[in-house]
């Protein structure tokens, strides 16, 4: 079933900008061979204040005997990506077109913006930052939920040169102040609270106490804007009277609709070098510690208009929807970046899949007749649970391409997403990328690639995958192996902000020559590529990335553990949960409050979606002669799999059958 193959729509075909497998081949084959040509077309279509000279137009190392690694796109050129996302569109006739339809967390709670008024609301923001000592290479953290202030921020950021770093607004104080820690933020900018179903999170507390954190680390955030999103909502329960107390400091505290009155609504941008810095993301690293992940201007730009244009095979007239969060990478390039390069008309959704009721997406298709879809394997296996019946009662024949993005989507997903959302008309695009890859890097195209469930398929235009063996060796046909790139393209970061060895170590190290992904794949008779998953100390729970480090140390820091090991298990809806191994401290026993104070301290130190389903009692972990823990024993203690392989090399071979003795009975 899943080696099957599902074509293109032909009448979808007939208009794509791609159209068949013969013009994909045709094109990828140029972006290799010719990048400064292909990529320099691209550019053409974008407003540069000065240009690159083909020389310098694209120019890297990837192996680090011959240096330090680097990669430069459009040296010399120099541009501003908000007057290329909104002065451009205005003065192209598009400034009455809506750029955003903003959909709440409740249905009564809607609103929607033009290119023209947003154009003058990021000016105006903009000036409110000028106004707060922002200036051209400062860092703004931003911890907002989903609603128009955000892209608004980040816009304004871009439009005088500071860096942003977006935060999701569902991690904790302890890791919003980590992040502000390492990016020296000069000003933060967040949300009094907001309605997550009908959970009230009141984001303004959780800010002050990461605030407290970041000055006990030495380092001051000097100002703290504020939107007044709480007071503006119908909330679930019918009133806000838990929304009256916000903390205030009156010598920090700002609130944006104050600001805004009177700042003036233009703003000349501030050129930046194509290499400048863009935006800072972070994502876990396998230490424990996050990654700042940096991304710069120029190739960013058209990497994300490129991408978002052929992968969604967008279309003026269309309405666009990514249900991602902006706190993530598929936020920042697939609901702002992206869509705003083309000029394109999106949702921007601040619910939940189940609010008020599990038919909430099927409904905001049906209610915007939203033409590209683009969401998570954990979401289509969530509602797949509540059966058909609420998306039948939807009309959803507005729909011509469905995207998949977080994680490898199971073929079971994948029909059920291609039948009955998209009536077996819809292409889907099984996209796969990271924060690392700015973009789309592994992904069909909806009018040219046939399609197998489960496959990302091919690489996107300018993207040279292979796959390596243990020793690095090519992986020539049908094989399985480590994924990485041979070449980087436009999109793809630069760095970890502030520490270029670690970006050197942690990507380049393994195999020189190549950037290691962290993933595995493989590679059918057809060249289809299917993505396995990590191969390296990283989880993926709900398309959340996060490593193993990360949490083990949250676990270690309990007064009760002395040692924690945690690895992942295949979930029906996640994709994959924790299952962490706890060994208690002599005389300290194991029991379910240990279990509930641990479960709720990697919720408080990471966020809700970090916390383990399982936590066993391990009064020993399998460990070799050297004292490194074998993960992979313990990956097949938690499915039940009692097909180990070889322990020869264990400390105490006796410790797995312990272990499985001790499995909980639920799991």
């Amino acid at each position: 079933m899943a080696d099957r193959i599902y074509l293109p729509n032909p009448e979808l075909a007939k208009l794509a900008h791609c159209k068949s497998m013969e013009q994909y081949k045709h094109m990828h084959e140029r972006s290799i061979n010719h990048p400064a040509q292909f990529w320099g077309e691209i550019a053409k279509e974008f407003y540069w204040e000065t240009h690159s000279s083909e020389d310098k137009f694209f120019s890297y190392n990837f192996d680090l005997n011959a240096g330090d690694i680097y990669i430069k796109w459009m040296e010399g050129a120099s541009t501003n990506l908000s007057f290329n996302l909104l002065d451009k569109n205005v003065k192209n006739g598009k400034g009455d077109q809506i750029a955003f339809y903003w959909e709440g967390n409740d249905p009564d709670d809607y609103s929607r913006i033009t290119y023209r008024k947003l154009l003058q609301e990021v000016c105006r923001f903009a000036n409110v930052l000028k106004s707060k000592g922002v200036q051209k290479g400062d860092r703004v953290a931003i911890y907002m939920p989903m609603i128009m202030e955000l892209p608004i921020a980040m816009l304004a950021c871009t439009r005088i040169g500071a860096v942003h770093s977006v935060v999701f607004a569902g991690y904790s104080a302890d890791s919003l102040a980590e992040r502000m820690s390492d990016s020296k933020a000069k000003l933060l900018i967040t949300a009094d609270g907001v309605w997550r179903g009908e959970k009230l999170l009141l984001l303004k507390s959780i800010c002050d106490e990461a605030l407290e954190k970041v000055k006990s680390h030495g380092h001051e955030v000097e100002c703290c804007v504020v939107v007044s999103h709480l007071r503006r909502l119908s909330s679930p329960q019918g009133n806000n009277s838990s929304a009256g107390n916000i903390p205030w400091d009156d010598d920090r505290d700002v609130w944006w609709h104050d600001e805004m009155e009177d700042a003036e609504p233009s703003c000349y941008p501030v050129w930046m070098a194509a290499e400048d810095p863009l935006f800072v993301l972070y994502t876990s690293g396998s230490t424990g510690k996050p990654k700042g992940v940096l991304h710069t201007t120029a190739g960013y730009l058209i990497y994300a208009a490129t991408t978002f244009k052929y992968v969604f095979d967008y279309h003026p007239g269309d309405v666009y929807w990514c249900t991602a969060d902006i706190g993530w990478i598929t936020g920042h390039t697939y609901v702002v970046y992206g869509p705003l390069a083309n000029g394109a008309t999106s949702v921007l959704f601040e619910g939940t899949p189940f609010h008020p009721a599990n038919d909430r997406y099927w409904s905001v298709v049906d209610k915007y007749r939203v033409t590209q879809f683009y969401t998570a394997p954990t979401a289509i296996r969530s509602l797949m649970k509540f059966g058909d019946e609420n998306v039948k009662k939807h009309d959803l024949t507005s729909l011509r391409v469905l995207g998949s993005v977080g994680e490898p989507i199971n073929s079971e997903a994948w029909l059920w997403f291609y039948n009955l959302v998209g009536h077996g008309k819809c292409s889907i695009a099984d996209t796969f990328w990271q924060t690392e890859t700015g973009g789309h890097v592994i992904t069909p195209l909806p009018g040219a690639t046939p399609m197998k469930p489960g496959s990302a398929t091919f690489p996107f235009f300018g993207v040279q995958p292979e796959l390596l063996d243990e020793d690095g060796h090519v992986i020539e046909g049908e094989g399985e192996g480590y994924l990485v790139f041979r070449r980087p393209w436009p999109g793809m970061m630069r760095t970890l902000y502030g520490n270029h060895e670690r970006f050197q170590t942690t990507y380049f190290d393994r195999f020189h020559g190549f950037y290691c992904t962290g993933d595995g794949a493989r590679r059918d008779k057809d060249g289809y590529l299917w993505v396995t998953g990590r191969i390296d100390d990283m989880l993926n729970v709900s398309g959340h990335l996060m490593s193993t480090a990360e949490v083990e140390s949250v676990l270690a820091e309990h007064s009760s553990v002395a040692e924690a090991a945690v690895v992942s298990k295949p979930h029906p809806v996640k994709g994959q949960c924790l299952y962490c191994f706890v060994t208690p401290n002599e005389g300290k026993p194991f029991d379910k409050k240990l279990q509930d104070e641990l479960k709720k301290k990697v919720r408080e130190r990471i966020g809700p979606f970090a916390q383990p389903d399982v936590i066993q009692h391990a009064p020993g972990l399998p460990k070799t002669r050297s004292g490194k823990i074998m993960r992979r024993v313990l990956r097949k203690i938690a499915t039940g799999d009692r097909n180990v392989g070889d322990t020869s090399t264990l400390a105490d071979e006796a410790v797995v059958e312990l272990l499985f003795s001790l499995r909980p009975q639920q799991v």
